[in-house]
């Protein structure tokens, strides 16, 4: 057996798989997982975020230079912003949130060219697993909406994982954020967050 991460060659000849890309007649992993040589099957271990266009994201710049940024996606993943348009400045360490314009491949690495990019100030960033994010916002973002109103705080979720929040009682955010992420198996879970963010909030 042999771990394969997101972005890795999987075969040589395109397979059809759910958890895998076919790209210039090769399969390519989307997840992390464990490659049986002999029988040429995949095994994904955890699902993580696989980028596509207009995915929604947050993520840190790690270098910035002639108007190109380099932007940590918290993934095997990286995101590029190619001129910047806005109008302040971004630095190293600035938290942003975009959009993905374009998903290319270069050297076996998966390049994501966002856009629609604005810089947020303030407030804290976590990292959750991406699978989970779903469970997180809710059906028609009625999870998000009940995390935002029980502890008046303003919350942005990037479908790579990373989580920004900022004002009221992040604490709590964060609290009911986590909980909903271990249980979120587990039916009747939105009742249980809101019985939490009602007892706790006083």
């Amino acid at each position: 057996m042999r771990t394969i991460l997101p972005g890795e060659q999987i075969s040589d000849k395109p397979v059809k798989m759910e958890n895998g890309i076919i790209e210039d007649g090769k399969t390519y992993a989307t997840v992390i997982g464990l490659l049986d040589e002999a029988s040429k099957s995949f095994i994904p271990l955890e699902t993580v975020w696989y980028p596509r266009r207009d995915d929604f994201v947050i993520g840190i710049v790690d270098s910035a230079r002639n108007s190109v940024y380099s932007i940590n996606l918290n993934s095997p993943f990286r995101g590029l912003i190619i001129g910047r348009r806005g109008e302040s400045e971004m630095n190293i360490g600035d938290m942003m949130s975009a959009s993905i314009r374009d998903v290319r491949r270069e050297s076996d690495q998966i390049i994501n060219i966002l856009w629609r990019e604005r810089k947020l100030f303030g407030g804290k960033l976590i990292a959750v697993r991406p699978s989970k994010v779903p469970r997180i916002i809710g059906k028609q973002n009625t999870m998000l909406k009940q995390l935002e109103t029980g502890t008046k705080t303003t919350i942005l979720i990037g479908l790579n994982g990373m989580i920004w929040l900022k004002g009221g009682d992040m604490p709590l955010a964060i609290k009911a954020i986590n909980r909903i992420q271990d249980e979120a198996h587990v039916s009747g879970l939105t009742e249980r967050i809101a019985k939490m963010l009602s007892e706790e909030s006083k």
